[in-house]
């Protein structure tokens, strides 16, 4: 992943919490930092996110996360999260973003995560809403995605 292509950017901060026995972050904390990713994106895009929208009918599920851990982040440290949506397909879509230490721009680590759009009072995936796939666009300014 090109830092370059990526348009949106957030940053947290390593808590204590966070960290394990081996002084470094625990592996299932990357998965929620590239979360916050992911929402914060959506909110910067002027996607409502809240229990309102979280609780409607029709909702995206999370179908597949990859990640791939590049080096440990540490107590403190500030992290870069990078986040995008890579591709907007019929019935679904993919985050794509990666984890960077600020000061040294250490990659720390990437994620890859696919959602699908379900249906109203259903488990069928269905069309992805067209104001979303706009607002996607026009932020990302792709030609096709």
């Amino acid at each position: 992943m090109d830092k370059k292509d990526f348009k949106f950017k957030t940053q947290i901060r390593v808590r204590n919490y966070e960290v394990d026995w081996q002084g470094i972050v625990h592996n299932a904390n990357y998965l929620l930092y590239c979360e916050i990713g992911r929402i914060e994106y959506l909110k910067h895009l002027g996607i409502k996110i809240d229990l309102s929208t979280m609780q409607s009918d029709s909702r995206v599920v999370l179908v597949r996360n990859e990640i791939n851990y590049k080096s440990p982040a540490k107590f403190d440290e500030v992290l870069n999260i990078y986040t995008r949506i890579a591709k907007i397909g019929n019935t679904s879509f993919i985050f794509e973003g990666f984890l960077e230490e600020e000061k040294t721009q250490r990659l720390v680590a990437d994620n890859v995560a696919y959602h699908v759009w379900l249906a109203p009072n259903s488990e069928e995936p269905m069309t992805v809403p067209n104001e979303f796939r706009e607002k996607v666009k026009k932020f990302e300014e792709l030609m096709k995605m």
